[in-house]
Order: C-alpha cells, then sequence, then structure tokens
C-alpha cells in the first residue's frame, strides 16, 4: 500500500441473498382484443420481468398493455423502484373488469401466476381507477372496480407476504370518496390490512395519472434506502419524483380528515415539493393501523418460512423441534437488532414455541411441523401471533 492512504472499513450491513425483499412490484395491466398477441385467448397473460424502464421501453409489449400501466412502470422506476414485473391480460372488454366473481374470470389465471412468484411484493393495477363509478342523490358511490380491489386484497393476504396499492377513481372526492373507502374496508374484512390507498391523482405538467406507480416506486425507494430491512420506514413524509402537481390541492386541514378515513393524502409542500402524507393501511384494527406495521409481520413470516423449510425432509421428532426453535429465535434476534421489533433487550418481546403440546400425534403423522411466534412490530403497542406450518 501507498503511504497515506487509509483504509475506511464499511459498516454497512453485507447483502444477504437469503434476507427476504418486498420491494418488487407486479404492475397488472390490460391487453385489449385488438392487441392480443396472435393465437392467445381471453385470460391469457404475458408477464415480462424489469430492471430499468429501457428494458420496457423498446419492448412489443408496450404497444400491447394499456397505456396507464405502461406509465406505471416508468413512474416506480423514476421513484426509485429497482425490480418490476409487467404483467399483461387479455381482456374480451371491460365487462371482464367489473365481474362480480373476478376469480372465474380472466383474472383467475394471473393469480395463479403470481401465486407462484416468490419476488414479489408490492401489487398495483390502475387501469382499475378508469372503471365506471356512479353515485346517487345521497352522495353514495358505487365503484366497479371494488370486486377486482377484493380479490387482489385477499390475494395478499392468502401469500400473506404482498402489498396493495389502490388508486381511487378520478371523479371520486370528498364525502363520496370517503364512504366508498369505509365500505371498501368493511367488504375486505381480514384483508383490509393488506392494502392502503392514496388521493389524490397526480400530474406531470399536464399529463394526469393514478397516483399508484408513483407511491410503489417511493415504496421501493425507502426500502432500498435502509436496506436490509426497509419496510420498517414508513413510506411517507417523501417526496415523489416525475411529478408536478397533485391534480387536486389538499389543504392541511383536508389532510386529516382523510387520514383519520384511513385514506392517504398526496399534496404539496413549499420547497420539498409533492408528499405522501400519510402511512395507514385501509384496516382499523390497532395492530394493522400503519403500513410499516403490516409489511414488518409479514416480511417476519416470510423471512421465517423461507428459512424453514429445510424442515420438511427431516423425521419429526422432539430435537427437530429445539432445532427449529432455536433457529427462529436466531434469526428473530436478527430481526430485533435491525430495529423491526420491540424491547429493550434481545428476546424481551418475543416468544417461539415448538414443541409437543403444538406437534400432537396427527401434525407429526402428517409430516408437518408447527411452530408460534409472538412479536411486537415497531410501531404498534399490539402482539401479534404468527403460526407457522411447515412440512408437506
Amino acid at each position: 500500500m501507498r503511504p497515506g492512504i487509509l483504509i475506511q472499513h464499511s459498516r454497512q450491513p453485507a447483502a444477504d441473498s437469503t434476507l427476504v425483499r418486498s420491494d418488487a412490484a407486479a404492475v397488472l395491466g390490460v391487453i385489449g382484443r385488438s392487441r392480443w398477441p396472435r393465437g392467445a385467448g381471453a385470460g391469457d397473460f404475458v408477464d415480462l420481468t424489469l430492471t430499468s424502464w429501457w428494458d420496457l421501453a423498446d419492448h412489443p409489449l408496450r404497444q400491447a398493455v394499456d397505456p396507464v400501466a405502461v406509465h406505471a412502470v416508468r413512474t416506480f422506476f423514476v421513484n426509485g423502484g429497482e425490480r418490476c414485473r409487467l404483467v399483461g391480460f387479455c381482456t374480451e372488454s371491460a365487462d371482464d373488469l367489473t365481474s362480480d366473481v373476478p376469480s372465474e374470470g380472466p383474472l383467475s389465471a394471473v393469480i395463479a401466476h403470481l401465486r407462484g412468484l416468490d419476488d414479489i411484493g408490492l401489487i398495483l393495477m390502475p387501469a382499475l381507477a378508469y372503471l365506471p363509478v356512479t353515485v346517487d342523490r345521497l352522495g353514495r358511490a358505487e365503484v366497479a372496480a371494488t370486486p377486482m380491489i377484493l380479490e387482489l386484497l385477499e390475494h395478499c393476504r392468502e401469500m400473506n407476504n404482498r402489498f396493495l396499492i389502490v388508486d381511487p377513481p378520478a371523479e371520486l372526492h370528498d364525502s363520496a370518496l370517503i364512504g366508498w373507502a369505509e365500505g371498501l374496508r368493511e367488504r375486505a374484512r381480514e384483508s383490509a390490512s393488506f392494502g392502503a390507498l392514496y388521493y389524490p391523482w397526480l400530474n406531470d405538467g399536464d399529463d394526469m395519472f393514478p397516483p399508484s406507480g408513483a407511491v410503489a416506486g417511493l415504496y421501493a425507494r425507502s426500502e432500498i434506502e435502509h436496506a436490509p430491512f426497509g419496510v420498517r420506514w414508513p413510506p411517507a413524509n417523501q417526496a415523489l419524483r416525475g411529478v408536478t402537481h397533485p391534480s387536486l390541492p389538499v389543504r392541511w386541514r383536508e389532510s386529516d380528515v382523510l387520514i383519520e378515513a384511513h385514506v392517504n393524502p398526496i399534496l404539496t409542500q413549499p420547497t420539498r415539493g409533492v408528499l405522501v402524507w400519510g402511512a395507514r393501511t385501509l384496516s382499523k384494527d390497532p395492530r394493522w393501523r400503519y403500513v410499516n406495521s403490516r409489511r414488518i409481520a409479514s416480511v417476519v413470516a416470510e423471512q421465517l418460512r423461507r428459512d424453514s423449510e429445510w424442515v420438511v425432509f427431516e423425521e419429526q421428532r422432539p430435537e427437530l423441534w429445539e432445532m427449529v426453535a432455536r433457529n427462529v429465535r436466531a434469526r428473530l434476534d436478527m430481526i430485533w437488532g435491525a430495529g423491526l421489533l420491540t424491547g429493550d433487550q434481545e428476546g424481551t418481546e418475543y416468544e417461539v414455541q415448538c414443541d409437543a403440546e403444538l406437534n400432537p400425534p396427527e401434525v407429526r403423522d402428517a409430516g408437518q411441523v408447527h411452530v408460534r411466534v409472538r412479536i411486537r412490530p415497531i410501531s404498534t403497542a399490539e402482539h401479534i401471533v404468527i403460526d407457522l406450518r411447515l412440512g408437506s
């Protein structure tokens, strides 16, 4: 080494390919009948993996998928996203998107495909924001996209490691918007915590578009900048890129009303730009009120599941239970050290159970190992129980 050169070792955590990431987005787009690929039919889909906007800029799929999905991909990368999948599926007409049972329509094959992917943490479908809306004389809104939104929320709950970013219809405002959001929460029930609603639409000059693509990029940017467990940071109080102004101005007083209704406002702050000013899920359950609390629990559960996949090949015995419990505690110690869990000291506010009580003979005969984990993520006063069912 030459004299005068000082080597400074970095204290940043080393990259670990085994750690769960939840910053990759799946943008669901629609391929209209006139643009179906040759030989395609209703429900067929195309899945394109992207690591930058330029992967799509000159790709033939750009001309087939609806323009708003393509725009969402661009704003995702502009706002700091690094990984994205554009999934375009073929539809006969807009009626395919307004069915009361979306799981029986063209979306069913896409949902089945998404179940087989491990790298998706965020889901958005901005085309839904363009579907019809009717408001009656009492100000109650009927939104044609609601069944599809509920289907996607249920998918996120089923997978347990995904989060839906919901766009409002462009013409839905004030009490009609709040009433629709309340109805959406009631109908979603347990899956409501797996999604968040952002309002209003955004503008880049004269170009107006739904906010989900830019917001998903902000989610990804926040997670990447605070790696390896950036989900602990709420995706709020941060500026959006590639945006000149919200389509409608939201005043600070109005933002309090929206946040109370679990609608995350997007507003302008002088010198800082256009900000996301809320981080609430659609759920009013205190455990899942905040986006980062829901996503922390999802990441922890998915991390423990992936860490324990080897169990399927092992003989079910007490020694195995002790080994599994020890490995789970070690991972929780690491997650606590990264700041995702509460507690003044390691292990004080999380528990692991894997014993004969959880694994009676019928469970062992089924080739399974059951583990119960009790944690309290930051930003919540409630403890959360995660039940892992490992094995066949």
